[in-house]
């Protein structure tokens, strides 16, 4: 049996989708549905069994045998990086997944979890996966960078693959759900949908307008990369998952307009919007992620830029009425 946790969040139901056409069913999904629209994300797919975050981690800590589990896809967080309640973010995000490790070891199977891109705070140091670089400037990157810290301390002692995959901007299919935490392409289809209007921020930092650049990755390849790892089983550590490019918000929006152009004859336009104050001096401008060590651990394929990717979503977005 495979368990997905945060398995109908945006990454979880697509790597169920590809676990699906690979031939995969013995699927436990393990989520938290207070918010019901998120069943959309898993009513296509084929999964075995369903259990709440709660129920499930009961279970686990009860000792209850739940069958052979052969990997642990562990992608349920709070992701809000405007929640600042400290203790509830380490409970529901470190301490949740401190557990599930040791369960994972205690009953040999592979662990491969969700870490972020967030770690890096404003990238001052750079991208790369190692201490120097990283600074968390919100509780949910402090929660995701405490546990990397963790992970760490353990090395040499885990007996069974351990893998940290760091997002990036991540986009695609089955994120409705997220509402204002959705990605830019999402919103941008939206707003040319209402009014034919691609709304960006201006620019701030010495960034022009709408040039601030984010290494934006297509959800269809984070889960190839889960998949990967999970085929090979002989890598561990914490890598970064970004397409190693970074593109500006402009190109976002001009692959979205493109898209409305040539498939809907729709005359879309870009416009500017002030900067939020509240987010000087707390914003990414710019991201792009190392993925040497990615391609060292022997990963090869070739991640969509912005134009594939978009041109993949809005198709998708476009036919589902999302």
């Amino acid at each position: 049996m495979i368990i997905v946790t945060g398995g109908a969040g945006l990454i979880g139901s697509n790597l169920i989708e590809q676990l699906n056409q690979r031939g995969h069913t013995d699927i436990l999904v393990v989520d938290h549905l207070k918010n019901g629209l998120k069943m959309h994300n898993l009513a296509d797919l084929h999964i075995r069994d369903y259990l709440d975050r709660d129920d499930f981690m009961a279970r686990v800590q009860a000792g209850q045998d739940l069958g052979p589990v052969s990997t642990v896809f562990h992608l349920g967080a709070c992701s809000a990086t405007t929640e600042w309640d400290g203790q509830f973010m380490m409970r529901n995000n470190f301490e949740y997944s401190k557990t599930l490790l040791h369960w994972s070891q205690a009953i040999n199977a592979q662990y491969i979890y969700a870490s972020s891109a967030s770690v890096y705070g404003l990238g001052k140091n750079g991208f790369s996966e190692n201490r120097f670089a990283e600074l968390p400037i919100n509780m949910y990157a402090y929660s995701k960078f405490q546990f990397d810290q963790y992970v760490r301390s353990l090395q040499g002692r885990l007996r069974h693959q351990v893998v940290g995959l760091r997002y990036f901007n991540v986009y695609g299919p089955r994120e409705a759900h997220k509402g204002s935490m959705s990605s830019t392409p999402f919103h941008f289809n939206r707003q040319v949908l209402s009014d034919g209007v691609c709304r960006l921020f201006k620019g701030t930092d010495g960034y022009a307008d709408g040039e601030q650049q984010r290494d934006f990755v297509y959800v269809g390849d984070c889960a190839k990369v889960n998949l990967w790892f999970m085929e090979h089983a002989q890598h561990s550590g914490i890598f970064n998952l970004g397409t190693g490019r970074a593109q500006t918000f402009n190109d976002m929006a001009r692959a979205v307009v493109a898209w409305h152009k040539q498939h809907r004859k729709v005359d879309a336009q870009i416009a500017y919007i002030p900067f939020p104050e509240h987010l000087q001096g707390a914003y990414q401008n710019y991201t792009q992620a190392d993925i040497s060590a990615l391609r060292r651990a022997g990963y090869e394929h070739e991640f969509l830029d912005v134009n594939q990717g978009v041109s993949a979503y809005m198709k998708w977005l476009n036919q589902t009425q999302a």
